[in-house]
């Protein structure tokens, strides 16, 4: 039974986390983050969780600690944003190679420099290659839904990676909106409980964590790091599914919204999808066929799902929230013209950067791009292919 609740996106967190009741929890604060912590320390001093909960020094320290009780064998966690997702960097490596299942939300913030408070994915996008899964959070109820999806995920005995749950700073982490969540007793039910198969503090079967790891077996490790990161899509459905069966909100790596028939596209993740959406169904209105492909899963990336909802599109708008500088487009642009390459598609696509620094997008700015894209198709991909929305001449 579902318990209907208003809550920001950090609450939403931290109520999902109070329900997984994890082991070991260590956090360091920063904004936009710390308000999720500042909750779950309420839950821990409350006893409402069993969880340790240990204060460090830093970012870096929190997940050390974090990686050290996974090795142990406990139920880890830990949160984080922009600069200190920076300072853990060294150690967010380590335990996607070291196979732990540690759940992370991340509350996407600008990295400095000029400092920046609020919202944008330069964080996370940052870490697209550190061996992690990666699902993006449309509103305050996926990232509670998320976040319990995340465990069952991660502790998959063909997956064993760590999961980053993320949700932007402000837009989604400071709004409450009325969401619905699992009696306790549900979820915990459903997350199950942790049974690890290594464990550095079991004496009668020692196990090695971190050794020197030179020409002869770390290519081997890193490949089968690969193969877990290739298991996790059917894994992350099967979970989406079961979950749906739960709740009545299935989730997939991909939400295609009014895309069957649609000429013209737009590719986004976050919470502007709930902005995009509502501009599709406007146009809907108005006899356009417009539609929105929204990425949840960044990681593992799917590009023949991409490839094969994209076949019927004139012309495709790609909005990322962060720049890749030097390169031919920000990070998502770059893997759906992979997804796309060889696949006998030659549909225009213009990337869209905008929002950098918490910078707003509007319903306009979405009209202004379909509006832009329906001037494309029958005419040669244009010269301009990178655009920015919103800035200031």
């Amino acid at each position: 039974m579902a318990r209907r609740l208003t809550l920001t996106g950090n609450d939403a967190g931290a109520e999902a986390m109070r329900q997984i009741d994890p082991d070991v929890v260590a956090a360091f604060p920063i904004t936009p983050q710390t308000e999720l912590m500042h909750k779950f320390a309420e839950h821990v001093a409350d006893g409402d969780v069993k969880a340790e909960f240990v204060l460090v020094e830093s970012e870096h320290s929190a997940m050390s600690a974090t990686v050290g009780a996974a090795a142990a064998g406990a139920r880890a966690m830990t949160a984080t944003s922009a600069n200190g997702l920076a300072l853990m960097w060294e150690i967010v490596y380590i335990a996607a190679s070291y196979r732990l299942p540690i759940v992370m939300p991340v509350i996407n913030r600008a990295l400095s420099g000029p400092i920046n408070i609020h919202c944008d994915h330069s964080d996370t996008m940052g870490c697209r290659d550190s061996g992690w899964i990666q699902l993006y959070s449309e509103g305050a109820q996926e990232v509670y839904d998320n976040l319990l999806q995340a465990v069952r995920i991660a502790e998959d005995p063909d997956v064993l990676l760590p999961v980053m749950v993320t949700f932007d700073g402000f837009i989604i982490s400071h709004t409450a909106e009325v969401l619905d969540a699992l009696e306790d007793a549900e979820a915990r039910k459903w997350v199950g409980e942790y049974l690890p198969k290594y464990s550095l503090l079991n004496t009668e079967d020692p196990v090695t964590f971190g050794p020197l790891d030179l020409q002869d077996y770390y290519f081997e490790h890193k490949r089968q790091q690969v193969e877990g990161m290739r298991a996790a899509p059917d894994v992350i459905r099967r979970v989406g599914r079961e979950y749906g069966e739960l709740t009545g909100r299935p989730y997939d790596l991909l939400e295609r919204y009014r895309t069957d028939d649609a000429d013209l596209v737009i590719i986004a993740l976050g919470s502007t999808c709930g902005t995009a959406k509502t501009v599709v169904d406007w146009m809907r209105d108005e006899g356009k066929k417009v539609g929105l492909l929204k990425i949840r899963a960044f990681r593992p990336f799917q590009e023949k799902e991409v490839a094969e909802s994209l076949k019927g599109a004139q012309a495709i708008g790609v909005l990322d929230r962060s720049i890749s500088f030097g390169a031919p487009g920000g990070p998502v642009h770059k893997e759906i013209r992979a997804a796309l390459y060889g696949a006998d598609c030659d549909t225009p696509i213009v990337n869209y950067i905008y929002g950098l620094g918490g910078r707003d997008i509007s319903t306009d700015h979405i009209r202004t791009v379909f509006e832009e894209l329906e001037k494309l198709p029958g005419s040669p991909t244009p010269e301009d292919n990178i655009r920015f929305i919103g800035l200031r001449e």
